[in-house]
């Protein structure tokens, strides 16, 4: 249980069910040409879970001072798992989630491909060692690796079947996964920066460069109101100009109910928040909206396949 805990199976299996809901509730009911089987498709997830899950377990490893200040009763590595393990671990992980990448890239006859999860994995040991120390920067590398968990399935499920006679409609496909990407970008990148809030106290004492220690806590808050607030309006607008108007009123009435306002009421609750408990409360939250967000693809698609209208 000790080592689940230590890669966070949690967050992987939600990582690992929002790729299938682009799969089998996105991909597969708008009818384009696909480039893998499942067993490929199953390949990428895999490659994907297993770099992440390296990622946490190298980001523990180097945060065991900050944690034993932030979580000291959650932490794992120096007290239930030895470092020299962790690490065994980590590398252990990361070398199986490359090569699961390595096969994946040349099943589809693109192995330059395969050099894009070389760099996630480079990126996570330097985002755990360096970069999270920088105040934004470090918000924006984890926001933007979550992202391109997303844009990662068109990069290997679209682009290698695209061709000129099928190249509009392969693009509309892949914008509509770069705008989801969007969303997981800007809602996990308000998410890292309510942690850092929550974790100052340690962060202060490792002379950590965080956004809440840069500018203070008062700041930060209006700071992630203020992006959060964005995804709200555009999706308020969204919801009447292209579901609304076209009658699409369950995806209407899911997003309604499970994403905007679950996110105003994030809204509420980042206004409100003083506490640690407030912004781990909030850290939650948001976490969940960006399932249920993701979520969204198959319900919309869904609703327009059934109501025989084109968004």
């Amino acid at each position: 249980m000790n080592y689940l805990k230590l890669i966070r199976f949690q967050n992987l299996l939600l990582l690992a069910l929002m790729q299938l809901i682009f799969r089998l509730g996105y991909l597969e009911l708008i009818d384009i040409p696909l480039s893998l089987f499942y067993w490929q498709y199953a390949l990428l997830i895999a490659a994907t879970v297993f770099i992440a899950a390296g990622g946490y377990v190298i980001n523990d490893i180097f945060d065991q001072e900050t944690d034993e200040v932030n979580h000291p009763k959650q932490r794992i590595i120096g007290t239930l798992i030895s470092e020299s393990k962790a690490y065994t671990i980590y590398v252990s992980l990361t070398i199986i989630g490359v090569a699961c990448g390595f096969a994946v890239a040349n099943s589809v006859e693109r192995p330059n491909f395969a050099v894009i999860f070389v760099l996630i994995a480079t990126l996570l040991y330097f985002y755990a060692c360096t970069l999270k120390q920088i105040a934004v920067i470090g918000n924006i590398v984890v926001a933007a690796l979550l992202a391109f968990s997303v844009v990662i399935i068109g990069v290997f499920d679209i682009i290698p079947n695209t061709f000129e006679f099928n190249r509009m409609q392969m693009a509309l496909a892949f914008s509509i996964l770069l705008d989801y990407a969007k969303f997981a970008f800007i809602i996990n990148l308000v998410r890292e920066i309510i942690k850092d809030i929550e974790d100052i106290e340690g962060d202060r004492i490792q002379e950590m460069k965080t956004l809440p220690i840069w500018i203070g806590i008062p700041t930060t808050n209006k700071v992630a109101f203020l992006l959060l607030l964005a995804p709200v309006i555009y999706l308020l607008y969204y919801a009447n100009n292209y579901l609304f108007n076209n009658h699409l009123f369950y995806g209407l009435g899911y997003m309604l109910m499970f994403v905007i306002a679950p996110l105003i009421f994030s809204l509420i609750l980042i206004w409100n928040a003083k506490e640690k408990k407030d912004y781990a409360h909030i850290s939650r939250v948001l976490k969940w909206i960006i399932f249920f967000g993701i979520l969204t693809v198959a319900v919309v698609t869904l609703n327009i396949k059934y109501n025989g209208k084109i968004v």
